[in-house]
């Protein structure tokens, strides 16, 4: 089964590229010299963007964060573990000198008009990190 999760160029991904790259953003995919490989690197605004998948990466109080009934253990641990590494990943990009923002696939799903504050976002330098839709409920750190 999860062999056959793609990790790259996913539909909530490419929705993101095309809205960057149509307000004239350019951008590098999946630089592997960077920490955690971020689906996205603007590098004239030293931004790493991740497009994490609810599931996987365990958006909070989402509900498409749900853990499978079969092997509750094994599926716990995993997601712990991803969890862990995208702190870690997150810390160590914020170290480097880079903003982070994070974009959760139950934000993307509705129309790309809903997502035009990212173009600021990208642009504002005052915020280290961006979550969304976290940013609705106030929660930008």
């Amino acid at each position: 089964m999860m062999a056959g999760i793609r990790g790259s160029n996913t539909s909530p991904e490419m929705k993101v590229r095309r809205l960057l790259h149509r307000h004239g953003f350019r951008y590098r995919l999946h630089q592997k010299n960077l920490p955690g490989r971020p689906d996205l690197v603007l590098s004239r605004y030293r931004v790493c963007i991740f497009v994490h998948g609810c599931f996987w990466h365990r958006h909070p109080g989402c509900r498409y964060a749900t853990t499978p009934k079969t092997r509750p253990e094994f599926w716990q641990a995993k997601f712990e573990q991803n969890v862990a590494r995208d702190a870690k990943v997150k810390a160590e990009l914020l170290v480097l000198g880079w903003r982070v923002i994070e974009l959760w696939e139950c934000g993307i799903r509705g129309p790309e008009s809903g997502m035009e504050w990212l173009l600021s976002a990208v642009r504002d330098c005052n915020q280290k990190i961006v979550c969304w839709p976290d940013l609705l409920a106030g929660a930008v750190g």
